[in-house]
């Protein structure tokens, strides 16, 4: 390294460390106009320098993704609330003591969606294992929302195959933390949703959507709607759990209503399996059988 970069980096570190000091001396911060700017807690968080902020969320993970070599993902997106089977069965057996019927509903959905974290966890395994034996540029890592669920489920999968995976988290009011599978210098917090989607967008080769709620919706649209429009390119769209899906989405009625087109129901493919959510992928570029 450059030894006049490596002094001025560690300046800037520095001013942080001196700002931290006064926090932990206990003396509050005041409003001062001699501090540095980018040191300044106040300043950036003014409503003017949203701009700023929304520059830092979108080059931060930016820069640790590049520096790591992680350039192409599949984006697994899902149920923040669903549970490996072991902990959904103690939740049953919970409920079951209870006595509560809706919590013993509850539990029952609950044990009965286990099976899809399973298999977002081995969908994750494959990815991995077929990533382990590519050259850096066309490794695939799996990238989620970095929370619980079927986000921890993939995590956990790459995290078994020893690869590198991402997480997106988000800062929520009912503070969402990083599942502990993701690689640490890859866990990255954001305030902004735009710019956590946006980042979702950035490297994916492949998106699959195991059931989930308005968040899992919410991505899923924006995805469809992207490559839809041509604002992005084409990629597999993978809805995993065809039942699921097309008991929660009659999508045929906005061709019917003349709200898309025919063609626009090919965007995405319905699965059940990992192995079928995998070959999609496959199939879609030509990769390399196993």
């Amino acid at each position: 390294m450059n030894p006049a970069h490596h002094l001025s980096e560690r300046r800037l570190a520095d001013a942080w460390a001196e700002l931290q000091a006064q926090a932990d001396n206990g003396k509050t911060l005041q409003a001062d106009a001699h501090r540095l700017a980018f040191a300044d807690p106040e300043f950036l968080l003014r409503r003017e320098t949203r701009g700023i902020r929304l520059q830092l969320e979108m080059l931060k993970p930016d820069l640790a993704q590049q520096e790591l070599g992680v350039e192409n993902t599949v984006v697994v997106f899902g149920s923040a609330r669903f549970r490996e089977r072991a902990v959904a069965q103690e939740r049953l057996e919970q409920a079951q003591a209870s006595g509560d019927a809706r919590a013993l509903a509850q539990a029952r959905a609950l044990l009965n969606n286990a099976r899809y974290y399973e298999q977002a966890r081995e969908f994750a395994r494959t990815v991995a294992r077929y990533s382990a034996h590519c050259p850096k540029e066309d490794q695939l890592f799996i990238c989620t929302g970095g929370g619980p669920g079927i986000m921890e489920a993939a995590n956990r999968g790459a995290h078994d195959e020893g690869a590198l995976n991402v997480g997106l988290n988000i800062a929520l009011p009912h503070e969402q933390a990083g599942n502990a599978y993701i690689s640490p210098e890859l866990s990255f917090k954001f305030h902004y949703f735009a710019l956590r989607k946006m980042h979702f967008m950035m490297r994916a080769k492949a998106l699959v959507a195991f059931p989930g709620g308005f968040g899992t919706l919410d991505e899923l649209f924006e995805v469809i709607t992207l490559v839809q429009c041509q604002k992005a390119k084409p990629v597999p769209i993978v809805l995993f759990g065809s039942d699921y899906w097309k008991r929660l989405l009659k999508l045929e009625v906005l061709v019917e209503e003349g709200a898309i087109s025919p063609e626009d129901l090919e965007l995405f493919e319905y699965v059940d399996t990992p192995a079928a959510a995998w070959q999609h992928i496959v199939r879609f570029y030509d990769l390399p059988a196993d």
